[in-house]
This record gives structure tokens, sequence and C-alpha cells, in this order.
């Protein structure tokens, strides 16, 4: 497995985005720490740069989450209807307590396919893909 650290975020805690290449055409953004205005953009060129690249599925793996605000929803609703639009799969694994909260919230829970963790997704997904 190859990891790139695409990144420090300027929040309060550190975070990060790592990139981990499953086969080419299925990615993995590892979220961490914090999410929220100062970065979701980071997340959103991210997002840009994997659809330029002719990924076919994207999983978004928040196990290292802390905090997610409405812009990092925003950024991840803008993902998924960009992404759909281009015949690219979005995924979301491993979110916390709190993220699950917000997406139970706002209803995105129904939207976005959630997987307890990686391997449940290797399971479902790339077994079936």
């Amino acid at each position: 497995m190859l990891l790139y650290n695409i990144g420090k975020f300027s929040t309060s805690f550190y975070s990060k985005l790592v990139k981990n290449t499953m086969n080419q055409q299925v990615q993995v953004i590892k979220l961490s720490g914090i999410i929220n205005t100062a970065n979701s953009q980071e997340l959103r060129e991210e997002i840009t740069h994997l659809l330029n690249s002719g990924t076919k599925i994207v999983l978004v793996d928040c196990q290292d989450v802390i905090f997610m605000d409405s812009s990092a929803l925003g950024a991840l609703v803008l993902a998924f209807k960009t992404l759909r639009a281009a015949g690219t799969k979005l995924f979301l694994c491993s979110i916390n307590e709190q993220v699950r909260i917000l997406f139970e919230l706002t209803g995105m829970d129904k939207v976005f396919e959630i997987f307890n963790n990686q391997d449940e997704f290797n399971q479902i997904i790339l077994a079936n893909s």
C-alpha cells in the first residue's frame, strides 16, 4: 500500500489528508483531526484531482476524524454529486458518533453509503467490482 501525505490542515489540532492507493481505480482518502471551513477546500481539491486521474471508486475513511462541521459535510456532498455525474462512486467508512449524528440530522446518512470500516467496504464493494 502506498501512502501519500497530502499536507497538514491549518487547524488547532494536527489534521491531515492521506491518499492511499488500493489499486488503479480505487482511492482511499483518510481524514484526521478537525475537518472544517479552514481545511475543507483541500478535500475538494483532492476529490477534483482524483476525478481527473480516472479513479472509479473513492472511499473516505473518517476513523481519525475528531470533529466535522457543516462546511466539511458540504464538501463531501459536492464531491458526491461531482463524482456521481462522472460515473465515479463515493463511499464513507469508520465515522465516529459526532459525525454520524451530523449525517443523521441532515439526512445525509440516507445519501451516502457508509461502512463500519475498510474491511467491510472491501468485502461488500471490492469483492463485487
